[in-house]
């Protein structure tokens, strides 16, 4: 079995390609590229996979699948991602496995005990999160994602009353408030630098385990999952909101 992963939702962009000779999961990575740079994804992605596909010397349409980071995330990213995943599959006439962007990176973690509370900075005062614990390399979902306040992620926090380990880009915005504020310092932890950000290969990894159960859809079936509406739609929301008041008084 081969997976080739993509994961262009956060800061990081990253391209993998794990191989499993049966059917235990006994994933390798045959190879991952990581970029965490000043360029843009659109920039980035696909020199990545060219780079990975003469390295290995892959065939791509031997790959089974194409795991991709599904949200939520950066808009852009997740579009850039999805629009790459989405030409792959159609031209390799292979199926798509969405992976829970904050699943793939909790998975970085599988076993680490206690909780595993990956944070992606959604601006407007919220994060990206979920709670997960890994136990024997099965993620196993506490509280699935969402976007909610780093104050109510806290209090969500303290009812576990156990140990928990943040990772993801939030946690260089708002680990002074959880470590001093929010949570006591003796209940958290943070994961270290090699750990902290998107990994392709845990979206391989996780992809491969949902790939054999069956957790599949075709190229034209696949959309991001933006977990909450764009500034974009949310601008245009409030013009037509205010727009349908101006002639309602009228």
């Amino acid at each position: 079995m081969r997976i080739l992963a993509l994961d262009s939702s956060g800061l990081v962009a990253g391209v993998a390609v794990l191989e499993s000779e049966n059917e235990k999961n006994d994933a390798q990575t045959i190879a991952e590229y990581t970029v965490n740079y000043k360029k843009t994804h659109s920039q980035t992605l696909l020199p990545m996979l060219d780079e990975i596909v003469k390295m290995t010397e892959l065939d791509l349409s031997t790959i089974d699948a194409v795991a991709i980071a599904s949200g939520p995330g950066s808009f852009t990213g997740l579009r850039i991602g999805s629009a790459t995943a989405k030409g792959l599959g159609l031209a390799l006439k292979k199926p798509l496995v969405e992976v829970p962007t904050l699943e793939g990176l909790a998975y970085n973690l599988c076993g680490c005990e206690g909780l595993i509370c990956p944070i992606m900075d959604a601006r407007r005062g919220q994060v990206y999160t979920g709670i997960y614990t890994c136990e024997e390399e099965e993620l196993h979902i506490v509280e699935g994602q969402m976007a909610i306040s780093i104050e109510e992620l806290a209090e969500k926090l303290k009812n576990y009353d156990q140990k928990v380990t943040f990772l993801g880009d939030g946690v260089p915005v708002f680990k002074k408030r959880l470590s001093e504020e929010l949570l006591k310092d003796s209940e958290i932890r943070f994961a270290p630098a090699h750990m902290n950000r998107q990994r392709a290969a845990s979206v391989g990894a996780l992809g491969m385990r949902y790939y054999m159960e069956g957790k599949t859809v075709s190229a034209a079936e696949h959309h991001p999952d933006y977990l909450r509406v764009s500034q974009a739609e949310r601008e245009r929301a409030e013009r037509e909101k205010a727009k349908g008041e101006s002639e309602g008084e009228k």
